[in-house]
């Protein structure tokens, strides 16, 4: 069964949600360097060497991208995890931890 459009934004919400609030407790706790910016459905991390993560909505595809330094992923909701098939099967949260902490050296948890 495929998700509407509303039950679709509102699982992306709450993973940004659950990202922006690990940023924020790693800015606090490791005086970690990183500028978001949520805004018009998508999620941008900013870090202190200039690299950025950005994480946005595709909702006609009912899927979440993600831009890194190091390439472009496609997460779909497959039995109510967010993977990416194109890429053997990344899981997404898992996904955004590992890319901070490669991209800026940050250790985010949720």
């Amino acid at each position: 069964m495929s998700m509407t459009d509303s039950e679709f934004h509102q699982k992306a919400d709450e993973m940004f949600h659950i990202i922006e609030n690990a940023i924020e407790d790693a800015i606090d706790s490791q005086g970690a360097d990183v500028d978001v910016d949520a805004s018009h459905g998508a999620l941008q991390l900013e870090f202190d060497d200039g690299s950025v993560i950005v994480i946005n909505k595709q909702e006609p595809l009912h899927e979440i991208w993600m831009a890194t330094r190091f390439g472009g992923f496609h997460f779909a909701c497959i039995d109510g995890d967010w993977i990416d098939q194109r890429n053997g099967g990344l899981e997404f949260m898992s996904f955004v931890r590992e890319s901070i902490k490669r991209q800026s050296g940050i250790n985010v948890s949720w």
